[in-house]
């Protein structure tokens, strides 16, 4: 599923660089991917050289369930730029791997958002070179 994006201002691009390529890679596919050690399974995210409890540099990008929980979150009621139409919510999300990853929250109002509220990843389809995890409530 795709949201559809009001395309009156270009939305700043995220920094994509070698270290996050993949993650943006599997977005690009709407598959949500994190970096996993291949030696003693930790979920990483920001992606990072080396894992930072066994200290392997050896990881793989791996696929995610795409399903958590708001950890926490904050409703813009003023815009910081003219893409971002206000109000809007920013969620930091737990997701099941353990990992948080911050985004926004699309299909419901600001008020009807909760910590351990259930969510699942959707991707936007910003334009042709940029797409974006976003949740939306589980249930």
């Amino acid at each position: 599923m795709s949201v559809v994006y009001d395309t009156e201002h270009p939305i700043p691009m995220p920094p994509i660089l070698w270290d996050n390529m993949g993650f943006w890679e599997g977005i690009k596919r709407h598959e949500l991917v994190f970096q996993r050690c291949k030696q003693c399974g930790t979920w990483l995210h920001p992606p990072r050289p080396a894992c930072p409890k066994c200290r392997s540099f050896e990881k793989e990008w791996a696929p995610s369930k795409g399903r958590g929980t708001v950890y926490s979150w904050v409703t813009y009621r003023n815009s910081p730029h003219p893409s971002f139409k206000a109000p809007y919510s920013v969620v930091l999300v737990e997701l099941d791997e353990g990992v948080r990853l911050v985004s926004n929250m699309t299909g419901v109002k600001p008020e009807e958002i909760y910590i351990g509220m259930p969510v699942e990843v959707i991707f936007d389809d910003i334009s042709e070179n940029l797409t974006l995890p976003k949740f939306r409530k589980v249930g």
